[in-house]
């Protein structure tokens, strides 16, 4: 069963993430940070990273680029999912090593199709 990493401070949205890949037939773990996310990665690397932006303690670029440097293998997806949308903060996180990028909000479709273009869904 594939295995997704849900890193949000909103505790509603990793509920609504974690309910649409449950039924996508993802494992799910979650973390309320950059920091805890890492950790979580260091000690199992899950798939794919549904991964915020403006979070408490390491932001969601912060995470992705200690993530990258710590060339952490098997290399999981990222996608960002986030509502800071101007074309900067979506290359910026392109170049950082993120694979996609969702808005808030999203819903199954858009999540799982987004998922398919990362290869894994």
């Amino acid at each position: 069963m594939k295995t997704c990493l849900v890193v949000d401070d909103s505790k509603v949205i990793r509920k609504v993430a974690r309910h649409i890949l449950e039924t996508l037939d993802f494992t799910v773990r979650e973390a309320a940070d950059g920091r805890e996310a890492l950790d979580a990665c260091m000690a199992a690397a899950p798939d794919v990273v549904l991964l915020d932006w403006n979070m408490p303690v390491m932001s969601g670029m912060d995470f992705l680029r200690a993530l990258r440097e710590a060339d952490v293998r098997p290399r999981p997806r990222v996608v960002f999912c986030t509502t800071e949308n101007g074309m900067a903060h979506i290359r910026a996180a392109i170049e950082a090593g993120a694979d996609e990028y969702i808005m808030k909000p999203f819903d199954r479709d858009t999540l799982e199709s987004k998922l398919q273009i990362v290869g894994m869904a």
